[in-house]
């Protein structure tokens, strides 16, 4: 394949000239499609993945990580710089609880 800028040859499937910095012809990799949601992200307490209020599950979902990080997170915060003993029970009092999700119709499953 040769670039459409200065006729050197490049490898198949170039987006980019080597030399030149041109782009080339070639469409980009289709995108993988963002996962639905309905609306903007929300901070929540957790109502299915919780210890005591379901505010290390609520932030381990807002951060998209696993719940069980997020606790030992919290508690190495808590221990270290005494931050997490008085964060806990203000983001318990200020972060409302997600609703629960309902179970799918029978007969339906979910893909």
């Amino acid at each position: 394949m040769n670039c459409t800028q200065c006729q050197r040859e490049v490898a198949a499937g170039s987006r980019f000239c080597y030399y030149c910095g041109a782009p080339q012809g070639v469409a980009a990799p289709p995108q993988t499609a963002p996962r639905a949601q309905s609306g903007p992200k929300r901070l929540m307490r957790s109502s299915t993945d919780k210890k005591l209020a379901g505010v290390c599950g609520g932030f381990a979902e807002y951060f998209e990580m696993d719940s069980a990080l997020m606790r030992l997170i919290w508690v190495l915060l808590a221990l270290f710089t005494g931050i997490g003993f008085l964060a806990y029970p203000i983001a318990w009092l200020v972060m409302p609880l997600a609703p629960e999700r309902l179970p799918a119709p029978a007969g339906v499953q979910n893909a």
